[in-house]
């Protein structure tokens, strides 16, 4: 009587599985040490190696690729599961961009409302951003903080604003940056006006950022649903029925599995995209070239 389980299949399986939970675990050890990232400052990639996310879609990569190639032998099949492991946790996983983008414009309207208050009774724009470090939002208090570094040893406001816009990188902060820039050199007439309106327009994007994305969120659960049953589908077909699937061990076999998987690939990144918010333009991300040099803030 033949078992419905094939224990070399399923070890092959634990064993890969187990391989990128100790890769997944090694990675997530290696980012709780306080790293300096004064190296990787002007290596845009080098900022990447600190990310707790891309270690572990590393570890799923590897884990998947590790269980598909010891338990087929298939090197396009290696690939793919190594590609699903790599965009599937990203692809199942809730959207938090658009929640991040409704926070950053709530917090900057709060923090350029606060600025447009201290502007009646401060001496001067840089007394204001001072005397707002302490009650800024805490989503923008590290970016006003630096702000303020730089504008007590000497640095202009033509010059911090766009550094702080970089640090902000959102459009929204590239508009505070012009709008700051053009206060501190008289070129506003109605600077604490101006603020007030990019405060109501800030406001305006949280809201409008939080009805799409409750308007995406059908689409994004279809997405989810449709990946997951596709590995559930496939590891089903390979641990309970390994013979089925072994025409695709021959030559021909990797061609049609590089084919369909590739077709599979295109569906989901397509789909990922109906999932995901549109990239907000940049029309004043000019503003934002000139940066502070390295000796001005510590």
């Amino acid at each position: 009587m033949t078992s419905w389980w094939d224990w070399s299949v399923g070890g092959l399986i634990l064993g890969g599985a187990l391989f990128g939970a100790g890769i997944a675990c090694a990675a997530y050890t290696v980012t709780l040490r306080p790293w300096r990232r004064t190296s990787g400052a002007h290596v845009p990639w080098l900022g990447s190696l600190y990310d707790r996310r891309v270690w572990a879609r590393v570890a799923c990569a590897t884990g998947a690729g590790a269980a598909v190639g010891l338990m087929t032998g298939w090197p396009v099949g290696t690939v793919l599961a190594a590609a699903a492991g790599w965009w599937f946790p990203t692809l199942l996983s809730s959207d938090t961009s658009a929640r991040a983008e409704a926070d950053l414009a709530e917090a900057l309207a709060s923090w350029v409302e606060q600025l447009r208050d201290m502007l009646t009774g401060a001496a001067g724009l840089h007394q204001a951003v001072t005397a707002t470090v302490s009650v800024a939002p805490d989503r923008v208090r590290e970016q006003v903080q630096a702000l303020d570094a730089r504008l007590r040893v000497g640095q202009p406001m033509e010059r911090a604003a766009p550094v702080f816009a970089r640090e902000i990188d959102s459009d929204l902060g590239d508009l505070v940056s012009v709008t700051l820039s053009m206060g501190a050199s008289r070129q506003a007439g109605d600077l604490a006006g101006m603020l007030g309106r990019l405060a109501d327009a800030a406001r305006d994007r949280a809201t409008t950022v939080e009805r799409i994305s409750a308007s995406r969120a059908r689409t994004a659960s279809s997405v989810r649903i449709i990946a997951a049953a596709t590995v559930v589908m496939l590891v089903g077909m390979a641990a309970f029925n390994p013979a089925f699937l072994s025409p695709l061990g021959t030559p021909t076999g990797q061609l049609v599995l590089a084919l369909v998987g590739g077709l599979w690939a295109a569906a989901f990144f397509w789909l990922a995209r109906l999932a995901s918010p549109p990239q907000q333009a940049r029309p004043f991300a000019l503003a934002r070239a000139e940066t502070a040099p390295a000796g001005d803030v510590s």
